[in-house]
């Protein structure tokens, strides 16, 4: 994979991590939501986003070992 495809990678995560914070953050200005709801689904993001970054590290770690 060329040089240039990690860093599509990288401006992707953080894009999609953006959008979903400002998602929130626009559901807890207006009160769609609860702040208890807001910081969960918050931790939740955090969490797809780490847990996906780390499977996509591993995926591209294996890829070079072949």
């Amino acid at each position: 994979m060329p040089k240039n495809g990690t860093s599509k990678i990288v401006v992707g995560i953080a894009a999609s991590f953006t959008g979903l914070a400002g998602a929130i953050i626009f559901l807890l200005a207006t009160k769609t939501v609860t702040v208890q709801m807001g910081a969960l689904m918050f931790v939740a993001s955090v969490g797809m986003h780490l847990g996906f970054g780390i499977l996509i590290a591993v995926y591209r770690l294996i890829s070079k070992l072949e």
